[in-house]
Parts: structure tokens; C-alpha cells; sequence
């Protein structure tokens, strides 16, 4: 199994959304959340506009990712997101 946390998660969303909208990617802030009526989600402001991600939204950025940076092809299925709240460090499992 392979742990990314907070920063990679956030590269991955970054880097998508940046090749969708024809930025770079440090043109882009990724804030990360999660409650209990919407789960896992994203606050992303590109060029003074703010977008909010859900959680298949972040799934499709770190299978992207997964397959540009490790050459690992994954799906939505095989991706867990979870919180260490004692760390308070959001972290993707994606099994192999």
C-alpha cells in the first residue's frame, strides 16, 4: 500500500486543475476539508476564483497523478482518503 499525505494531495489537485485550465500550477491554492455531511473536499481559487472539488473530484486528481509521477495506473476504487486528526494531515492509501 502507498501513503501520500497533505502536500501531494494537494500537488495532484493543483497540477490537474492547472492542465484543465491552462495555468500553472502555482496559479492555483488548494485548500483541503472534511465534515460529515459532504466528506472529503477541496476550496481551489485560480485567478481570483473560487471552484470547490468533491471527493470523486480528488480521486481523479491523485489517479492522474498516481500515473504521471509514480507510472502507477490506479482507479477511484483502489484510493482511500482519510484524516490523522492527531496530526491534523489529511492522507490518500492507495492499495496495490
Amino acid at each position: 500500500m502507498v501513503r501520500i499525505y497533505t502536500d501531494e494531495i494537494i500537488n495532484a489537485v493543483c497540477l490537474n486543475y492547472a492542465e484543465r485550465r491552462g495555468v500553472q500550477p502555482s496559479d492555483i491554492e488548494v485548500q483541503l476539508s472534511w465534515d460529515e455531511e459532504y466528506g472529503y473536499t477541496a476550496e481551489l481559487w485560480v485567478s481570483g476564483r473560487s471552484q470547490y472539488l468533491i471527493e470523486s473530484n480528488l480521486l481523479e486528481s491523485i489517479e492522474q497523478y498516481m500515473h504521471s509521477h509514480y507510472n502507477r495506473r490506479v482507479f477511484r476504487s483502489d484510493i482511500k482518503l482519510d484524516i490523522d486528526e492527531d496530526a491534523g494531515e489529511f492522507f490518500a492509501e492507495i492499495a496495490e
